[in-house]
């Protein structure tokens, strides 16, 4: 009797962890950054019109948050050197943001021609990244970017923070929450209106995600923060699903699960975008995001770089479909 009792609890958990997944998902932002930080670490340079035709293929899918250039020195990203061509070639969609990475002051006014409205700054989560990605410590990083983001709110733009290396860095090991919470709580006082957690070399498993969650959401609410995963030890989605259950309503991800970072060696790709979009559709989500012309996309680059998409869903279901709701039934499991 007591082994049934227990069960019958386990199951009635287990349910009820379900249902509070399906009730914190009902609306999803997905912030894609293929264009930015997919491209970074790719050996073969990305002409400017190459670049512009994909972000206009993901606008013309239904995504609507495009982070499209970066703004740092292309001395150190070469790959990111035509960030102000990019920024004044694309066809601007209507409902479409297109961010830029934003490393300093300077590169702030270089961005600031080219009619850009949100930009993104990006302190480290450990001095030991910090010191490899931006050649200072996480305080002066934090003074910097702090710079960066007073100036952008005075000119009416709107400021996003990531924090990189967030469960896990590759110089100093594993991470502490606290230090997290202490970091995203510096970034909201700057202004930013959405801090977005990067577990940049993809070491954190649904556990350390839970950890990371508990301590940030005591400084933040769940609604301005998104969720950055590289899946480097495949655990991007069941590291998704760990955040969903906390409520978080914005996740970034990469066309064809493009991403690396040239400072993190041994990190891959980030979360594949159309692996998310299916994903979501599984859970009853509708993203509005095609994602027959999704999968083009991601098909347009990966063609381009010459090596296969690091997408499972794109790998499955390459051009086998011509309807956008066939596939979102097969991903719902509906029966006719």
């Amino acid at each position: 009797m007591h082994s049934v009792n227990r069960a019958l609890k386990l199951k009635l958990k287990n349910e009820l962890c379900y249902i509070r997944t399906l009730s914190t998902v009902s609306d999803i932002r997905i912030y894609e950054v293929g264009p930015r930080d997919g491209l970074q670490n790719e050996s073969k340079f990305v002409p400017t019109d190459v670049k512009v035709e994909l972000i206009h293929k993901l606008a013309a899918a239904g995504i609507k948050n495009i982070e499209s250039a970066s703004f740092v020195s292309p001395k150190w990203v070469k790959q990111m050197s035509d960030g102000t061509d990019v920024m004044k070639t694309i066809k601007r969609s209507p409902g479409v943001n297109y961010p830029v990475l934003i490393p300093n002051l300077k590169g702030y006014e270089t961005a600031m021609k080219c009619n850009i409205e949100e930009v993104a700054i990006f302190p480290a989560g450990s001095e030991g990244f910090s010191q490899k990605n931006l050649n200072c410590s996480v305080e002066e990083g934090l003074k910097r970017f702090k710079e960066v983001a007073v100036q952008a709110i005075k000119d009416g733009l709107r400021v996003r923070g990531y924090i990189s290396c967030v469960v896990g860095c590759p110089y100093d090991g594993p991470i502490h929450p606290k230090g997290i919470a202490k970091i995203t709580e510096e970034l909201f006082a700057m202004g930013c209106y959405e801090v977005s957690l990067g577990d940049t070399i993809g070491v954190g498993t649904a556990g350390s995600v839970q950890r990371l969650m508990r301590e940030v959401l005591n400084v933040a609410k769940p609604e301005n923060l998104a969720l950055h995963f590289h899946d480097t030890y495949g655990q991007g989605l069941s590291n998704l699903l760990a955040g969903l259950e906390f409520g978080i309503k914005t996740v970034d991800s990469s066309i064809s699960g493009l991403g690396g970072c040239p400072y993190a060696r041994g990190a891959t790709g980030n979360l594949a975008t159309e692996d998310l979009v299916y994903f979501l559709y599984g859970l009853g989500v509708n993203t509005d995001i095609d994602l027959v012309k999704l999968i083009e996309a991601g098909r347009y680059i990966s063609n381009f770089l010459g090596k296969m998409t690091e997408s499972r869903v794109n790998r499955a279901l390459s051009d086998r479909f011509k309807n956008h709701s066939d596939i979102v039934k097969i991903a719902a499991c509906t029966v006719n």
